[in-house]
């Protein structure tokens, strides 16, 4: 590898972490905007615990590590994800990518979250005044990655956030930014990933139901119309370091290992392992184990701290380039979040 991709890869670490430290910690938990930037989508990275950025590829990377999308073995691919979330919500992420030659490869992804009907309820009415809401909670993303060399790739996800409920809504727009370096130190299989994610501008509510009719104590005028001034709240903003093993146990048996630590701005910081085993690119086991600083009993991660998989590749039996996952994923208080995801290659 050349001095100057030595010197870039060093460069974008050294980027990512500076940004990221710039403001941290648990305390500011619960003041993010567009929290559903941070659920994750897809099985397979999923049950490993989420702790693979540093080797992820294809439609995967797109929310894991933007760099990854370039590494696809197919030239063009798309993806189906459907996540059962907690709460009676759920999660529905399609994604599309093609490779533009020496170029790189282009993506175009759209995540909802879909949260169901609610009842309105007043001071007045608090059983419900007989009107129902449904909120539409969505990102549209658009992916950039390009292998500079035959194992450092970059990716960039440009994202429109888009929430929406009752007679208010507000957008917004963040980016996410990753680097892979694959094989290194020259040892095969061992590879390094950083990323940071929703890096943008804050996002405030507005609509005309921020137009409250009241009376000023003390006031002759009477009832007027005041408009509330929404609090504007930046974006989940975090940063991941990650590495990860490949290694051939024979010709048919394969092992992956990985760990990533992530900076979270508005929770707690996350150290995610996770293991896969590969029987002939066909078949595949996987688990993940999550650990969360500052977590106590009174105060845990409402996700459980284990995560587990599995996954077939039907090219093998079909001849055709068509994978299956699936995801178990533990959640203290709700319901286990079962994810099913589709992925096709052309």
């Amino acid at each position: 590898m050349s001095q100057l991709n030595r010197l870039l890869f060093v460069f974008f670490i050294l980027v990512f972490w500076s940004i990221i430290t710039l403001g941290s910690g648990p305390g500011k938990a619960g003041s993010a905007a567009a929290a559903e930037l941070r659920i994750p989508v897809g099985a397979r990275y999923l049950a490993m615990g989420g702790s693979q950025i540093s080797a992820v590829s294809g439609l995967d990377a797109i929310y894991w590590n933007p760099a990854g999308v370039d590494f696809s073995p197919a030239d063009a691919n798309a993806m189906f994800s459907y996540r059962k979330y907690i709460a009676d919500m759920d999660i529905n992420y399609i994604a599309v990518s093609g490779r533009l030659g020496g170029l790189g490869s282009l993506g175009i992804s759209f995540r909802s979250l879909n949260i169901g009907d609610i009842n309105v309820t007043t001071m007045d009415q608090p059983d419900g005044t007989g009107q129902i809401i449904n909120p539409n909670f969505f990102v549209v993303g658009l992916t950039y990655s390009n292998r500079l060399t035959d194992r450092i790739s970059i990716g960039v996800n440009f994202n429109i956030i888009s929430e929406s409920f009752g007679r208010v809504s507000a957008s917004g727009f963040g980016i996410d930014a990753g680097v892979q370096y694959r094989n290194l130190m020259d040892v095969q299989g061992l590879s390094l990933g950083v990323v940071i994610k929703n890096l943008g501008g804050s996002i405030k509510y507005d609509g005309n139901a921020t137009f409250v009719q009241a009376e000023q104590t003390g006031s002759s005028r009477g009832p007027t119309w005041y408009k509330i001034d929404p609090a504007a709240d930046p974006l989940p903003s975090e940063m991941s370091l990650g590495v990860s093993y490949n290694r051939a146990i024979d010709e048919l048996n394969h092992l992956t290992v990985s760990a990533t630590y992530t900076n979270n701005n508005y929770t707690f910081d996350d150290y995610k392992f996770g293991l896969e085993y590969s029987y002939n690119d066909m078949f595949y086991l996987r688990g993940g184990y999550l650990y969360s600083t500052q977590t106590t009993d009174d105060r845990p991660n409402i996700f459980g701290n284990y995560s587990l998989g599995a996954g077939i590749n039907f090219m093998e039996i079909t001849n055709i380039n068509l994978s299956a996952d699936y995801a178990f994923v533990p959640v203290e208080y709700f319901e286990t979040n079962h994810v099913f995801t589709l992925r096709f290659g052309f």
